[in-house]
């Protein structure tokens, strides 16, 4: 063998080496790389989550304040009212002239006046 020889030799294990030397390194880099990448995802993942949470926390209050409470106080209004009604139904009832047309009768029903 000469020298020529013995020098490509040396030279193509070199190259060898070097080759899957730079190749593991490569990707050690590569999958550092890719968890960098994975974890940013999850962090803006869980901002993002975040941002709904706070949107839907903020439509939700809008919600009650807009909506909610003042149908809640409309019910409780409309039930006040039925109470108030049922009420005077009830004395209308215990009247002598329920059955008859009475002028109390007509004003608190809100009926027209009975021809005498």
């Amino acid at each position: 063998m000469n020298t020529i020889d013995i020098s490509a030799i040396i030279l193509s294990l070199i190259g060898m080496v070097s080759g899957w030397l730079n190749w593991y390194l490569d990707r050690r880099k590569h999958r550092q790389e890719v968890k960098n990448l994975e974890a940013q995802a999850k962090a803006i993942e869980a901002e993002t989550r975040q941002k709904y949470m706070d949107l839907a926390k903020m439509y939700v209050d809008e919600y009650t304040k807009n909506i909610v409470k003042p149908l809640e106080s409309r019910v409780y209004e409309l039930t006040q009212e039925v109470k108030d009604l049922k009420n005077e139904l009830e004395c209308v009832k215990k009247l002598a002239c329920y059955s008859t047309g009475c002028h109390s009768r007509v004003s608190m029903l809100g009926a027209e006046k009975p021809d005498a």
